[in-house]
């Protein structure tokens, strides 16, 4: 299940101007390697350096690490559930869209959006990328968390790489499927019962969230309503303990309804935390021509899909998205595996600002994550942000002028001056180089 809603909400559909293909065509090498493989190039790579260097990682398989203590916690609530974490990043176009009943048009299959290989292969965007897959070798309760590849903007809680933990669940579409749902769902509801939370619901079905054609609406009440409980149940788990939750002062969650094209009826959860309502899932009944695809077109259940990086870093008080990246043993040495604690900063390093403006050349656009991924090809995690701070079209000539401001920072040490100088110089020459722009 991918992340939920606001994380592409504000996208729109993009396109991209042939004059900046032919540019990137003209200093693309024939071959890239992705882990120790070799592939062919194409019109649609962009996979970066940067990013090739993050695949080997797997921070969430890392002893110790935030993120694979969050997953234990996730895994440890779901027991008799497959747990998955090794499948590879590539993937197919087609596994990672069609296969999931993405439009043809939908943003996401952009080159400014996704990592490509060439045409024929990409970096994963979401864990449900591999849903078909796992349900076609017949698992049928089953956790997968992964690393998975954005083209982002950059800033304390965006990164182009993030972790995914996707949790399924499917049962025969007849009555002993749904038999064992319903001694689930009654044994879920007594737990919660006697627990400190307090749930603002949705109606499982509406007329703005359905039941799917294909689907008895009994039987998708009793999905709908067992994927509920099921994640009630886990945000106890999480959070409880956290908010410190007493029978006067319960855990709240809240249901809100959604839209999806891979579930329906679809859902986000969300949970107040420390004074403010944190977005954690995006969930649903599996749209049927996914299971279709999987070849277990007799069967029905419900997904989700939570993102761990903005779960750890409420949980921890980790402020920068950059720290999880981090090797100082400042940072790695405060954590102890199945443990939360709170990150104590050992740090606050003086920012350094640097404005790179420019002139595009005639008729051509630059995407904003082009240039961030151009900034950290050459700076890395030295950038805590860069922002667009002027946008200017001259009115005889129509040239069109930009100006980022990137904020250079380390986390681990004090940047000087000089140091930032260098590496800003180094975008520049890229900018000038891969982009054919005019520094201002």
């Amino acid at each position: 299940m991918r992340l939920s809603g606001s994380l592409w909400r504000n996208i729109h559909a993009r396109g991209v101007p042939s004059r900046y293909l032919a540019n990137m065509a003209a200093q693309r090498p024939c071959h890239v390697t992705v882990l120790g493989e070799q592939y062919l190039t194409d019109h649609m790579t962009n996979i970066s350096p940067t990013i090739v260097s993050k695949l080997p990682l797997k921070l969430h398989t890392q002893p110790s690490h935030p993120l694979s203590t969050l997953r234990g916690l996730i895994e440890s609530h779901f027991p008799s559930y497959t747990h998955l974490s090794s499948l590879s990043p590539l993937v197919t176009p087609y596994q990672n869209f069609d296969l999931l009943s993405f439009p043809k048009d939908h943003p996401g299959r952009s080159v400014t959006d996704s990592y490509y290989v060439n045409k024929d292969l990409m970096l994963r965007t979401h864990t449900s990328a591999h849903e078909v897959e796992v349900f076609g070798r017949g698992e049928t309760k089953w956790l997968l968390t992964a690393d998975v590849y954005r083209r982002d903007e950059i800033d304390g809680s965006h990164y182009p790489v993030f972790h995914q933990t996707e949790g399924a669940r499917i049962v025969s579409a007849n009555s002993t499927g749904m038999k064992e749902i319903e001694e689930d769902n009654e044994r879920l509801a007594a737990h919660l019962e006697q627990s400190s939370i307090e749930i603002e619901d949705v109606p499982h079905l509406s007329s703005t969230n359905p039941c799917q054609p294909a689907h008895d609406p009994k039987h998708t009440e009793l999905i709908a309503k067992n994927l509920k409980l099921s994640l009630n149940s886990l945000m106890l788990h999480l959070f409880a303990g956290r908010v410190g939750a007493t029978a006067q002062n319960p855990l709240k969650v809240r249901w809100i309804e959604a839209t999806f094209p891979w579930t329906t009826p679809s859902f986000e959860v969300e949970v107040f935390f420390r004074g403010k309502w944190l977005e954690i899932l995006g969930c649903g009944v599996i749209y049927q021509p996914t299971l279709d695809n999987a070849n277990v077109s007799n069967k029905l259940g419900w997904a989700f899909g939570l993102g761990l990086e903005r779960i750890a870093m409420v949980l921890y008080s980790i402020p920068d998205i950059r720290l999880f990246w981090s090797q100082d043993p400042r940072f790695l040495s405060q954590f102890k595996q199945g443990e939360i604690t709170t990150f104590k900063p050992y740090s606050k390093y003086p920012a350094c600002f640097k404005d790179v403006s420019f002139w595009l050349p005639e008729g051509q656009t630059l995407h904003e994550n082009d240039f961030c991924d151009l900034v950290r090809d050459v700076a890395g995690d030295v950038v805590e942000d860069v922002k667009l701070i002027d946008d200017f079209t001259h009115p005889k000539t129509n040239r069109k002028s930009l100006c980022y401001r990137i904020n250079y920072r380390s986390m681990d040490r004090s940047l000087s001056n000089d140091e930032a100088n260098s590496l800003n110089a180094q975008v520049v020459s890229y900018l000038r180089d891969r982009f054919r722009v005019e520094i201002r």
